[in-house]
């Protein structure tokens, strides 16, 4: 740390100098511009540059099948937008685990294939991209994918099962998306202000963002489960319904919480989802108690879907410590 004193020049103008070595190692001299970012009591400041599509070079000699997979999803992450994958020869199983990485990601194109090298491309101005409208996409997807989960399996309705597991992909490449996003803003005091969003409260997308994928997780998980069960006799499948709907309210005082622009409102609401926690836990005793009825292969899957319903609440529930925590007053 260095500290320097403010002077007064022209009788109206405060100047402070910059430390030598810090203007050395990042270009700054005579008349060079420099940008301005306040956030709150502080003041950033930054070179001013001009804005570039990042390159990324990556050895994928030695990387095959989901390493490769999530190598190249890393870098799109880390926030590079044309990412060169090279190697002496690209094999076909390479290829297919490229592809199924582009194909996993919002916006991410080939750019060039060749023998030796394959270039993709984020294709989208990551300044137009809304974490707020990402996060609130992701919960529509993960409260449509609990709630149809559920009735999947109460119903024993494989169409539906089979598309809950599908749009848990749609989950993972808004995760994808919000990860990016969040990660440029700790680099780069302009993308934050591009988002118009202080960079604590994209902390908070970020982190309730993880925990709406983990629901999506388990809403496939239940799905899957549903593909290999009969249908669920009256009496627990009403129990079962009734869980969920404890498990999406807690969710949706959660989300609720999360977006709400008064503090009040917001505190209340996050409180609300906690204090729902408490239901989940009835529901799961009764549950347990019609198991004891049924034979050890349904008894195990059921008692797995309860498992993933009492998660799912847990992480609504972290989602409202989030907002809690957003909601408090700062120092």
């Amino acid at each position: 740390m260095e500290t320097r004193k403010v002077q007064v020049t022209g009788g109206s103008t405060f100047t402070v100098s910059l430390p030598k070595s810090w203007a050395t190692d990042n270009g700054v001299s005579a008349g060079t511009t420099v940008e301005f970012y306040p956030e709150d009591d502080s003041l950033l400041l930054t070179p001013q540059s001009e804005v570039q599509r990042t390159k990324g070079h990556l050895d994928v000699s030695d990387l095959d099948g989901d390493r490769l997979t999530r190598a190249v999803m890393t870098m799109y992450v880390s926030g590079f937008d044309i990412i060169s994958l090279e190697a002496n020869r690209i094999t076909t199983d390479q290829r297919r685990a490229i592809r199924e990485a582009t194909q996993s990601l919002v916006g991410v194109e080939v750019l060039e294939e060749t023998g030796d090298k394959v270039v993709i491309q984020d294709l989208l101005d990551s300044s137009e991209l809304s974490i707020h409208n990402a996060v609130t996409r992701m919960r529509l997807i993960a409260e449509s994918m609990l709630h149809d989960a559920v009735v999947a399996l109460v119903e024993d309705d494989d169409d539906m099962a089979r598309d809950v597991r599908e749009r848990d992909d749609d989950v993972d490449r808004l995760w994808f998306v919000v990860s990016r996003i969040f990660r440029a803003t700790l680099r780069s005091p302009r993308a934050a202000e591009e988002l118009g969003l202080p960079r604590e409260t994209c902390f908070d997308y970020h982190s309730s963002a993880r925990q709406l994928e983990r629901i999506g997780d388990h809403a496939a998980k239940i799905a899957s489960h549903a593909l290999n069960m009969e249908e669920i006799d009256g009496e627990l499948g009403e129990a079962l319904l009734e869980l969920h709907d404890d498990s999406a309210e807690v969710l949706e005082h959660a989300m609720d919480a999360l977006f709400a622009d008064e503090s009040d409102e917001a505190t209340r609401l996050a409180n609300t989802a906690r204090e729902s926690i408490l239901d989940i836990d009835e529901h799961t005793r009764t549950i347990d108690e019609l198991l004891r009825e049924r034979d050890p292969h349904t008894a195990q899957s059921i008692g797995l879907v309860v498992d993933s319903l009492s998660r799912s609440a847990d992480y609504a529930g972290n989602i409202a410590e989030t907002a809690l925590q957003k909601a408090a007053p700062r120092p």
